[in-house]
């Protein structure tokens, strides 16, 4: 036996809520107006057949029902609350839909506190959006070094490059095999210009937009949304606290209207029956402060998920941005590594035609005209 003036959240209420919810960011605060304005209506119409009230003219026989009794129903729990917040049965009430179906949205998945594994603090469904946002963060950061790692490589190479240009190592080669060496030994140095070139441009266009998007404020941004989120949720505990300690006075009230009817059908006396009265009018001021405790809870409830949703779609819509933020950036390195193969490409090409060119036959007749010593053959001596 329960009391149960009023459910906390209605079934049709929540389906309602959803459906309207549905529509867009746009028109969710009117959608869920008209839901908390029905939601009103509905608790209204309860209140009035919860504590029903017999005329004054129409006196209760000794020792019949006293409307506390008559205040308490005999019901099937359909909700439960964990950590101060409000949810339906497994298998109970209507089935709620997705307020964002077929896309995973960060509105539709987040509403229960995580459970710590160790058994410490469960951790709010808010909380873990947000260390989401944190540690993307992080990877936008970790990312950058990876990016700036790469360009010291890079400068490395070409200052390496560039040094081993300048080698006089086989400097002495000559023919057409000679200019080819000179032309290698010079494609090193342009080479060495193209990856200086191609780690200047993954500082400006890759490493430091990674390392710049959403500088220090964001932190900040999300310390906002967390206090907001956090400030709603306390305002829910506390008004689940209050629902608490109202239903605890109902029951005490009851208890105490009971024991004053048992003691009348005991003895009859103008005492007890006076106590009976100014029982059942503590009882019933009982009943309407549980009612106007759980309203106010139900409102700050409906608060806490419009700001919910509004803000699981804002940090959705803050992730969607980061991703294709470095997925423009990535592709942009790939998109000078290409060039950068492509200009490497040229500096070997003259190479290419020079070696093309490299002919032996004109090497050694370029070299003995150089230094040749004598065309007059030996011939055999006179006796």
């Amino acid at each position: 036996m329960i009391y149960n003036p009023v459910s906390p959240i209605l079934p049709r209420e929540e389906s309602d809520r959803q459906r309207s919810c549905q529509k867009g960011e746009e028109s969710f605060t009117n959608s869920c107006s008209e839901a908390r304005t029905s939601s009103t209506k509905s608790r209204q119409a309860e209140r009035s057949t919860v504590f029903v009230r017999k005329p004054a003219a129409q006196k209760q026989p000794p020792g019949a029902v006293s409307p506390a009794k008559r205040q308490i129903k005999e019901v099937k729990e359909t909700k439960t609350t964990i950590n101060c917040v409000t949810f339906p049965l497994p298998g109970e009430g209507p089935e709620q839909q997705l307020l964002k179906p077929d896309e995973w949205s960060y509105c539709d998945y987040f509403w229960a506190d995580k459970k710590d594994p160790q058994g410490a603090t469960s951790l709010p469904g808010f909380e873990v959006l947000l260390q989401k946002q944190l540690k993307g963060k992080q990877m936008q950061k970790e990312m950058s070094e990876f990016v700036h790692e790469r360009i010291k490589i890079e400068e490395e190479y070409a200052k390496n490059l560039s040094k081993l240009s300048l080698s006089p190592l086989a400097a002495q080669e000559e023919g057409t095999l000679g200019e080819a060496w000179t032309q290698l030994k010079k494609s090193l140095h342009d080479e060495a210009e193209v990856h200086l070139k191609f780690a200047n441009k993954l500082h400006t266009e890759v490493e430091k937009p990674l390392l710049t998007f959403r500088g220090d404020n964001f932190k900040k941004d999300l310390k906002k949304y967390d206090h907001h989120i956090a400030d709603l949720r306390k305002q829910l505990a506390s008004r689940f606290a209050s629902v608490e300690k109202a239903r605890k006075a109902l029951a005490d009230r009851q208890k105490d209207l009971d024991l004053k009817t048992q003691q009348l059908e005991v003895k009859l006396s103008n005492k007890t029956e006076e106590d009976i009265k100014k029982a059942r009018r503590k009882s019933t001021q009982a009943g309407d402060d549980l009612m106007r405790c759980v309203d106010l809870y139900n409102q700050t409830q409906s608060k806490w998920f419009e700001e919910m949703v509004t803000t699981n779609m804002e940090l959705e819509k803050l992730e969607v941005e980061r991703i294709e933020w470095i997925q423009q950036h990535l592709r942009q390195y790939t998109t000078l590594r290409h060039e950068t193969d492509m200009f490497n490409q040229s500096t070997v090409e003259p190479v290419d035609q020079l070696l093309q060119n490299v002919d032996p036959s004109k090497d050694r007749e370029l070299w003995v005209k150089e230094n040749k010593t004598g065309d007059v053959r030996p011939v055999d001596m006179d006796i």
